[in-house]
């Protein structure tokens, strides 16, 4: 338990360093609210309609995608690292992984996430 010490202090450091600047932010930061301030555009121009809508699915099918891919390389790298101890119980395992992770792409691939327009 005592290697986890230093990672224990680091966290709290850092949390305690950030909600201090943000507290400091706000109690010593000037407040001087004016219409164009509390604008919904600050570029100086008045918006000539505001954006409605919903985001395209692309948007979301593109982040789960990331997502999905990321956290594959999260579980290959430490497999790949003891991959000699495991054996062919672990190049299974990691077979089926790689199958279904395949399998999904393929399906994305088919559907068209993948096509950005």
């Amino acid at each position: 338990m005592k290697e986890y010490i230093g990672v224990v202090v680091s966290f709290i450091l850092a949390g305690g360093i950030a909600g201090a600047m943000v507290f400091l932010a706000s109690w010593l930061g000037e407040r001087k609210p004016s219409e164009v301030k509390l604008a919904p555009f600050e570029c100086g121009k008045t918006p000539f309609s505001l954006p409605g809508g919903k985001l395209a699915v692309k948007f979301y099918l593109t982040a789960i995608l990331f997502v999905l891919f990321d956290i594959e390389l999260v579980f290959l790298y430490p497999w790949a690292v003891i991959y000699r101890t495991i054996g062919l119980t672990g190049l299974v395992e990691m077979g089926v992984f790689m199958g279904i992770l395949i399998a999904g792409f393929v399906y994305a691939w088919d559907n068209g996430a993948l096509e950005w327009q």
